[in-house]
């Protein structure tokens, strides 16, 4: 039996740079977000999760795409469906990494696009997304099959 699970992504530039997430327990990137919680409306997430995480507050937001994305993560089999939001906030941190965060298990950093491009952040399927998403600014939808996380 496996976990299926509505979540929402949160993309923000600021400077020619993308905010991303780093796990410090598993060593991986993700998009900035979370899970939508049952009777939530998916508004309600995004500004929740933007708050939880960044101590922000989203001042504009566009939905921009949807990535279907099923994983396995330590033996137990995952199928995400990510509903994609291009925001600004009320305020960005400046720092390179975001170390002021609730939850201690994850770091926030800016990479630049030449970085963003180079390193693998989960799912690969949404970081591709972007990079096409940045330059022609169309909705996407994408798929994406790992065999396992632990393998990046």
């Amino acid at each position: 039996m496996g976990n299926f699970e509505v979540c929402i992504r949160a993309i923000i530039f600021h400077q020619n740079k993308i905010l991303i997430c780093l796990h410090r327990e598993k060593g991986y990137y993700f998009f900035p977000g979370g899970h939508l919680n049952f009777g939530e409306s998916v508004k309600d997430a995004l500004f929740r999760e933007v708050k939880e995480e960044l101590n922000a507050t989203v001042k504009k937001y566009s939905f921009i795409g949807v990535i279907d994305n099923i994983y396995e993560e330590q033996k137990q089999k995952h199928h995400q469906i990510n509903l994609v939001f291009h925001i600004i906030v009320d305020k960005i941190y400046g720092k390179k990494e975001i170390e002021e965060t609730k939850k201690n298990h994850i770091a926030f950093i800016f990479f630049n696009i030449k970085r963003f491009k180079k390193e693998k952040v989960l799912p690969i399927a949404l970081q591709k997304a972007i990079l096409k998403w940045q330059k022609n600014k169309k909705f996407f939808w994408a798929s994406q099959i790992y065999e396992k996380i632990n393998q990046f």
